[in-house]
């Protein structure tokens, strides 16, 4: 009898494999891509705690800590947008959305 692990599939494999897992895995990497491109646009103090957030066909989201994290990320969200414009990505909307203190790493 075949063990299991001989039916196991690389995870690289079964997210190519699968249409829907494999959208999923290029969004992913789409919002760190895109985050790599702001992220030397954030005051010092925050780069460490913004996060990559969804991204779908609506919204881009970045993860912040606590509501004055996102005041602050609110007040640059021009030059953000700017700064994806520049690299070829001119939407979606950026959102911010506060983890709750739970989430945060």
């Amino acid at each position: 009898m075949a063990s299991s692990a001989s039916n196991s599939v690389p995870l690289g494999t079964a997210l190519d494999r699968s249409e829907p897992l494999a959208g999923l895995l290029q969004r992913v990497r789409e919002s760190r891509a895109r985050f790599e491109a702001v992220a030397g646009l954030l005051p010092a103090g925050l780069k460490e705690s913004v996060r990559p957030g969804p991204l779908d066909d609506a919204s881009w989201v970045l993860l912040v800590p606590h509501a004055a994290a996102a005041a602050k990320v609110r007040q640059i969200l021009p030059a953000l947008q700017e700064a994806l414009l520049a690299r070829g990505w001119p939407g979606p909307a950026i959102k911010i959305k506060v983890l709750p203190r739970a989430q945060i790493l």
